[in-house]
């Protein structure tokens, strides 16, 4: 298996790529596709296709932020079961986040995760595709040691309609030990930051922001 980076809309497989989003996400959580070609540009912003036999098998988005020294898995794609795709692309994603963090010289303090909530999420099929299944991708996050943020999450739609999404959680991979809450401020910082890029954002978001603002810790729960 191959793990093959995109870094430009006018590569082939991501015609591919987009249509295999559009048809696992629903509208609300895919970027349309020109507005691509600035991010995949971003040093910052990896893409990566797992490969088998010429056949695209799995899809990973992440990204990392020096000035917060944190990681963000935007989202993971597994096509087909039997092939370890998962395991795959999690242990190389990982040490292609460790490499860039000794490239510049910094230390990773954990990786954020957006996960559905399977009780609110389940009028979406992910294309039919079983792993992709709310419960079953937030028992392996959970299994990878990633913990739920305990706050009322929303997100701005990346349709950029001022639709706020609200069927999921916001989770946090510690890469140190006995770590049980994140300061509020911190974590504020890193969601504007994170959704900078949209213009249009709903109310709902802006009041959660505001929430946190006001706190002072966000406890790290059991997903």
């Amino acid at each position: 298996m191959e793990y093959i980076q995109i870094n430009s809309i006018n590569d082939p497989l991501f015609a591919k790529l987009h249509k295999l989003m559009q048809e696992v996400f629903p509208p609300e959580e895919v970027l349309e596709y020109d507005l691509w070609a600035e991010p995949l540009q971003d040093p910052t912003i990896r893409v990566f296709l797992a490969v088998h036999n010429d056949e695209v098998v799995g899809v990973t988005e992440y990204r990392y932020n020096k000035e917060l020294q944190v990681a963000m898995t935007d989202f993971t794609i597994i096509m087909k079961e039997g092939l370890g795709v998962g395991p795959f692309l999690a242990n190389n994603r990982h040490e292609d986040l460790m490499n860039l963090a000794k490239e510049n010289n910094i230390q990773l303090r954990g990786m954020f995760a957006e996960i559905y909530d399977p009780y609110r999420a389940q009028d979406h099929s992910f294309g039919g595709i079983k792993v992709m299944d709310p419960v079953v991708r937030r028992e392996v996050l959970s299994h990878l040691g990633y913990k739920r943020l305990d706050f009322p999450y929303v997100h701005p739609a990346w349709t950029n309609e001022g639709e706020a999404v609200k069927e999921l959680d916001l989770c946090f991979l510690p890469y140190e030990e006995n770590l049980h809450s994140l300061k509020a401020s911190f974590i504020s910082q890193f969601i504007k930051t994170y959704y900078d890029v949209l213009s249009n954002k709903p109310q709902e978001w802006h009041d959660m922001i505001a929430y946190l603002d006001d706190q002072e810790e966000i406890e790290l729960v059991a997903l």
